[in-house]
């Protein structure tokens, strides 16, 4: 299988410039850097220990924050390589560690041979480490046979890659073999990666509910939060197509109730925020985006949040959140986004019945009664108005006890990673 699979990626290296230069111009790669993909390197390789981490899109970037973090301050550790793969990602990191130069942010090279070995051969990595499912098996297998060490870490296998990763069983023990150490986020993907040959699997817990930073690093301009002090806020996000309309649509419901009310909407793809501002401007609503803030008013009936790494300062002020890929039918399979972040701000969650992507979280959540499940914008929009009745403030005690677990979970990770450093 294997045979196959460099053959094809053998095969697909002289179109690659090609194919990415398109990608660029619609708008899904970045026109300045996307030849980092095809291993157009033009920072240097400093002496001394390199650690690099690997995540794809913007929740794997999030759940490692604390991890870099701690690597920042680790003296052993001389440089941190950041890779990538997604926009978004790419935006987040860069903004978050533009000014840090220990730490470089870069697109992963596609997994074609002649790119991964250029890859590796600049920056040389003393210890290479994949975030949840990242599995890229050209690269893979050049990192061990450089005789680095390589980790999993927050590895999180579903039901449905198990089934794909098990129609090709011997393929992929050749692959996850190679790992010296899987941090798995939970049981299932504990069993899972045994069942794919996995060695040294460690269940700690989803690293994703450890945190580096307190409520208050995340908290809006004191002009912006003005405009918000007479409104009753709640916030949907992480949201799909169809799911802006729902909660447009619940926005209509609950005015009935309170005149001042305000739905903020965080799409998971800001490159859809001019059609989800139309949908929802043809329903007779005041839409306001947040790069035009200064529109902002006291009749706005929905604030589109239209640029990345904005979610927690929204999450602050809120004390409802509705998470989105949870009401397409179309993600029953594979649905539901992460619920850890608006939980630690001791929000209450609703979500659609399709969260199988989380529902280990979920479920430990449920026990907190931090989450309720809702089938449409009828029940959305009625399971709020009976939350903004009970005017409570958010729930602290959650907050505590989410934080105690997901430093425990912390430490332990850090315990591992320090023996390969």
């Amino acid at each position: 299988m294997y045979f196959w699979y460099k053959l094809f990626t053998y095969l697909f290296y002289p179109v690659a410039p090609i194919y990415l230069y398109i990608r660029g111009k619609r708008g899904k790669e970045d026109l300045a850097r996307y030849t980092e993909k095809l291993s157009k390197i033009n920072i240097p390789r400093e002496d001394g220990f390199l650690i690099w981490f690997h995540m794809a899109s913007v929740g794997e970037a999030m759940s490692i924050l604390p991890m870099i973090e701690h690597c920042i301050l680790e003296k052993k550790i001389d440089k941190i390589l950041l890779t990538s793969i997604t926009l978004s990602s790419s935006k987040i990191l860069k903004k978050k560690y533009a000014k840090n130069s220990k730490v470089i942010h870069q697109f992963l090279p596609l997994d074609i041979p002649v790119f991964t070995n250029k890859f590796l051969k600049h920056w040389k990595p003393n210890l290479s480490i994949f975030v949840d499912s990242e599995i890229w098996p050209n690269i893979i297998f050049q990192i061990k046979d450089r005789g680095n060490p390589l980790l999993l870490l927050n590895a999180r296998i579903t039901e449905k890659s198990f089934k794909r990763w098990n129609l090709v069983n011997n393929f992929a023990k050749k692959i996850f073999k190679k790992f010296d150490l899987c941090i798995v986020s939970n049981k299932e993907s504990e069993d899972f990666l045994n069942i794919l040959g996995a060695k040294n699997i460690k269940n700690y817990g989803n690293l994703k509910y450890s945190q580096i930073k307190s409520k208050s690093d995340y908290k809006l301009d004191d002009d912006l939060l003005d405009k918000f002090k007479d409104r009753k806020i709640w916030c949907a996000a992480s949201t799909h197509p169809t799911e802006e309309i729902q909660c447009a649509e619940a926005h209509i419901k609950l005015k009935k109730y309170y005149k001042n009310i305000l739905t903020i909407i965080i799409p998971r793809h800001i490159n859809r925020v001019d059609k989800i501002n139309l949908e929802i401007s043809n329903l007779n609503l005041n839409v306001v985006t947040y790069s035009n803030i200064s529109q902002f008013a006291s009749d706005t009936d929905i604030l589109i949040i239209d640029s990345y790494g904005e979610s927690l300062k929204f999450y602050n002020i809120s004390k409802y959140i509705f998470l989105g890929k949870s009401l397409v039918k179309k993600f029953f399979r594979d649905g539901g986004q992460n619920p850890i972040e608006p939980a630690r701000f001791g929000c209450k969650i609703f979500h659609g019945p399709h969260v199988s992507n989380f529902s280990e979280i979920y479920k430990y959540l449920k026990t907190l009664n931090a989450t309720k499940e809702v089938e449409n914008s009828d029940e959305l929009s009625l399971s709020l108005v009976e939350e903004f009745e009970k005017n409570y403030t958010k729930n602290h005690e959650n907050i505590t006890k989410i934080h105690n677990y997901g430093q425990n979970i912390f430490n332990n990770v850090i315990m591992e990673l320090k023996k390969y450093i």
